[in-house]
């Protein structure tokens, strides 16, 4: 019986050495690499934005997207994740008004008006706050019965000038966007 336990012990000794070696695991790095998602992952109205097509329009880099829908409104606001501004904001909301009806109720007093952008369109820049720059804002209603707005939000301290630079961006942006894709 001894011959026999010490037979087996034997065997498993010279089993296990000759195994080969293990495998070498990879050691993750500190944080996971970056990926790079699509804003239009977000949903809602984020579904009508391109991070590559903003920055080919404004200038800017944005690289979060978050979405939000509320009955007839869907909205998506874009920011670049190492800062709260600036921000972009894009808002559509399904409606009946006719093109007259949204030059009256809806266009703000003293807004430009900007041609070849839906039924009626506007552009403007709202005035800098104590906690935030001027916005640019873009509002337009478009030609399958949706009332669409883009805002260019700013950290405090820009200069009034280049928002207004920045609202003429937003309107070649908004020419691009297709509001039907909702």
């Amino acid at each position: 019986m001894r011959a026999r336990t010490w037979l087996v012990a034997s065997a498993v000794l010279l089993v296990t050495g000759c195994a080969d070696e293990a495998p070498e695991v990879a050691v993750p790095a500190d944080r996971p690499p970056a990926v790079k998602v699509a804003a239009a992952s977000s949903g809602g109205a984020c579904r009508l934005l391109d991070f590559a097509v903003i920055a080919e329009h404004t200038g800017a880099t944005f690289d979060v997207a978050a979405a939000t829908e509320r009955g007839d409104t869907h909205t998506c606001v874009l920011r670049a994740q190492a800062a709260v501004l600036p921000e972009l904001t894009l808002s559509v909301t399904d409606t009946s008004i006719d093109a007259a009806t949204f030059t009256l109720d809806v266009q703000p007093r003293g807004a430009a008006k900007v041609t070849k952008l839906g039924k009626g369109a506007y552009r403007r820049t709202v005035p800098k706050t104590a906690k935030a720059g001027p916005v640019a804002e873009v509002g337009w209603l478009a030609d399958e019965g949706r009332l669409a707005s883009l805002r260019w939000a700013t950290p405090r301290g820009t200069a009034t000038a280049e928002v207004e630079k920045a609202g003429g961006k937003l309107v070649a942006l908004a020419k691009v966007l297709d509001t039907r894709k909702l």
